[in-house]
């Protein structure tokens, strides 16, 4: 039987116990994905990120460490799932975030919707293992527990325009090598 799209453990965690996603409900159209360990979101309200705000409330000039000190507090975290997808090459796994996760916790995906590609899959760099972006925008740093809960995927049919040029290029990489 042709294997059309799952999720599979990735090598480096085969063996150990690793949530695979599931979805919750008969009709549930995402696959909840989980946490593949403990991991302690920042809150994004830093000291550094504070002053930024200040300064600019009272129209002071902001100095550029400070500037890069308080964007750094504002980046996002990739949370390991411990896991991978396997779907069909025209189709595409998107990261959402839960209903919950913003209004119980305060955690939200900041790009909005992650995409995982086919070729995804097993590449080279990180055998394919998805990470989820969060932000925690919450004034308590969050403690995230493996198998918390932190995102939904769902996958999804994508079409391309008529006449296209196909790529010949294949990914070689891991998390954001298409953009290379």
């Amino acid at each position: 039987m042709a294997r059309d799209r799952g999720f599979e453990v990735v090598k480096r965690l085969v063996g150990t116990k690793v949530t695979l996603p599931e979805r919750q409900t008969k009709y549930a159209a995402g696959y909840d994905l989980a946490a593949s360990e403990d991991f302690t979101l920042p809150s994004i309200w830093r000291r550094n990120f504070l002053k930024v705000l200040w300064h600019l409330r009272h129209k002071e000039t902001v100095s550029d460490p400070l500037m890069q000190a308080a964007d750094k507090e504002l980046k996002p975290y990739l949370v390991p799932t411990g896991v991978k997808a396997y779907m069909r090459y025209n189709e595409v796994l998107m990261l959402v975030n839960r209903s919950s996760g913003p209004l119980k916790r305060r955690l939200i995906l900041p790009n909005g919707v992650g995409v995982i590609d086919a070729d995804y899959y097993s590449n080279d760099s990180n055998d394919g293992e998805i990470f989820v972006q969060l932000v925690n925008y919450g004034l308590r740093d969050v403690q995230i527990k493996k198998g918390d809960r932190i995102a939904q995927g769902i996958f999804v049919n994508y079409l391309t325009v008529d006449n296209e040029t196909t790529p010949d290029t294949e990914r070689d990489g891991g998390f954001g090598s298409s953009g290379q």
